[in-house]
């Protein structure tokens, strides 16, 4: 992973943790513990899948769609 898709990485994490954060009315770090344990988050650090090309919203409403489905 190079210096730049670690920061898209990083600066979609944060947006989608603040998604989280204030749709559900969560403290941000159950917000990030969220994120971290959803396979979306597993998906976002995978370089080959190409997710971290894509926008913090778009993110975000996988992890939605994810979330619905456990």
């Amino acid at each position: 992973m190079n210096k730049t898709q670690k920061h898209l990485i990083e600066d979609i994490i944060r947006d989608v943790v603040c998604f989280i954060s204030q749709e559900y009315s969560l403290p941000a770090d159950i917000a990030m513990g969220k994120f971290f344990n959803s396979p979306i988050f597993e998906k976002l650090q995978d370089i080959e899948s190409g997710l971290y090309t894509e926008s913090a919203s778009y993110v975000y409403e996988l992890y939605k769609q994810a979330k619905k489905l456990q």
